[in-house]
């Protein structure tokens, strides 16, 4: 079935079919995220009609490894980069991150089409696409052939068994999180059997599929597999499918060579005949449909809670790259990231002329006009005194996450600014004071409009940098740059909502 007759088949649908697939995660252009994340264009003849997004870290090496990450339903590019920890990880152990994204013509959720045969046959469709895209990262960045490697979530993570069948001598290793066997399904109607209650098939039945997907000869893919115990979207059942899947495909038994638990939860390895650990599984008890996290600052933590990227206290990410034999370049920057500390975040309002401030009384912080006619300024307070004395500052940028809001306050060109002060605007503590507080240094960076999600913001400006505190509290203060003529207003997260990424060598 064709690209355009899936989507024909999903309106068929209808509405409340719908509903329920959006849960299943669910030469360079110009920067499209100023903290990193570029769309490229012309890298291919596209037949699968993606975008293309990429994250190199900054000075990164020729020779250095390649991760390609696939979002789920009614994600991006922008929705999978820093919220499941893959740039964290990235800056740390020093690789390129390729982000490939749907588009709602070819999807009315954007998923990826993991079930269409056209989307999932070598040398055709999104498939094809995405190799493509490989190709483009390997020719701009010298990237590692030997050492590419392509991970995704639900959809993505269905999408990436496609790619490890269809492309096996392209990548090294793969990681399904929350997804689905290759030709578990060939429509739509299929598609949702194989998320629940799932298919049961043969481990050679499934083997088969994979290997009648191209003419390889050579050594499979490694697999690193994750699923929730209590996933109510996609089956936990799928995660037994993957693993007679992949393990026929390496023709081991399905009886684990390993079995123990990392971080509480269970983890199963399987050896091939030259005792190499090739598939791996990880079963999160009581995790529902996403991807799990844990925030934090530094190794083993990562990740910044968000629809579908779940805090269950393990970095899946970080596990994933050490199965694929990753470690941390000693050579490389450092990159901490900082949780807001929740008891001094807040947000202060005044009248349009700062006259009358006082401070928020709702747990979430506001930026922007209310309701009443107040313009608010949110306070975000982070711990940076692990940052060396001595060290160099070469980026910073700022995540928030979205609670509720109201309006465009970025109508008519506005912008949402940061400042930053060394030290404390006031007491620490938001006061009424802080609104007219001085910063040390102003408007070091800006955050586009957004109304869902989590946002980045641009990389901070140099005077920002110079002033983060090595030895204790750096404070920040959100404003609109012009107060909104009418009701327009954020609501955003605290504490482990709002982070700082700071990266120093």
């Amino acid at each position: 079935m064709s690209s355009a007759d899936g989507i024909r088949r999903w309106s068929a649908l209808g509405a409340a079919v719908l509903a329920v697939v959006a849960l299943l995660v669910a030469a360079p252009a110009p920067v499209a995220r100023a903290a990193g994340l570029e769309e490229v264009t012309g890298f291919g003849t596209n037949p699968g009609n993606l975008r293309m997004f990429r994250y190199v870290p900054s000075g990164l090496a020729a020779g250095r490894p390649l991760v390609v990450a696939l979002h789920g339903c009614t994600q991006s590019a922008a929705a999978f980069d820093a919220e499941p920890g893959w740039i964290e990880v990235a800056e740390r152990m020093q690789f390129a991150l390729l982000l490939p994204q749907q588009q709602s013509a070819n999807n009315a959720n954007s998923c990826f089409n993991w079930f269409e045969p056209a989307d999932t046959s070598r040398g055709s469709g999104e498939a094809l696409s995405i190799k493509q895209m490989v190709d483009r990262m390997r020719s701009d960045q010298g990237s590692d052939a030997a050492k590419t490697f392509v991970t995704g979530l639900s959809a993505g993570g269905a999408m990436t068994a496609v790619m490890l069948a269809t492309y096996p001598e392209v990548f090294a290793a793969g990681a399904v999180v929350a997804g689905l066997p290759y030709r578990c399904a060939g429509t739509v109607v299929q598609a949702f059997s194989c998320m629940s209650p799932g298919t049961n098939l043969t481990p050679q039945q499934w083997g088969d599929k994979v290997r009648a997907a191209s003419s390889h000869t050579g050594p499979w893919p490694t697999i690193s597999l994750w699923h929730g115990t209590a996933d109510s979207t996609v089956a936990y059942s799928n995660l037994n499918e993957l693993t007679e899947q992949w393990t026929n495909v390496h023709t081991t038994d399905q009886t684990a060579d390993v079995s123990d638990t990392v971080n509480g939860y269970p983890r199963k390895g399987y050896r091939d005949s030259t005792g190499r650990l090739v598939v791996e599984t990880y079963s999160i008890t009581g995790m529902n449909h996403g991807q799990p996290i844990n925030p934090g600052s530094g190794a083993p933590y990562c990740g910044t809670p968000a629809p579908y990227i779940l805090d269950v206290d393990i970095c899946a990410a970080g596990h994933i790259a050490g199965f694929w034999g990753l470690e941390a370049d000693p050579t490389a920057p450092q990159t901490q990231t900082f949780s807001g500390i929740e008891s001094q975040d807040g947000y202060v309002k005044a009248n349009q002329d700062g006259s009358s401030p006082s401070v928020g009384t709702l747990a979430n912080l506001a930026v922007g006009r209310g309701t009443d006619g107040k313009h608010n300024r949110a306070l975000l307070s982070f711990d940076t005194s692990a940052i060396p004395d001595d060290a160099t500052i070469s980026r910073a940028w700022l995540t928030v996450t979205h609670s509720s809001g109201s309006g465009d306050p970025w109508a008519g060109g506005n912008r949402l600014l940061a400042d930053l002060r060394t030290g404390c605007f006031g007491a620490c503590a938001t006061e009424a004071s802080d609104w007219a507080g001085t910063p040390t240094a102003t408007a070091v960076a800006s955050l586009a409009s957004f109304s869902s999600g989590s946002r980045v913001s641009s990389d901070l400006s140099p005077g920002g940098l110079g002033a983060i505190n090595r030895t204790g509290t750096t404070q920040l203060k959100l404003r609109f740059d012009q107060p909104p003529a009418s009701t327009a207003y954020r609501f955003l997260q605290s504490g482990t909502g709002v982070t700082l990424t700071i990266v120093y060598g």
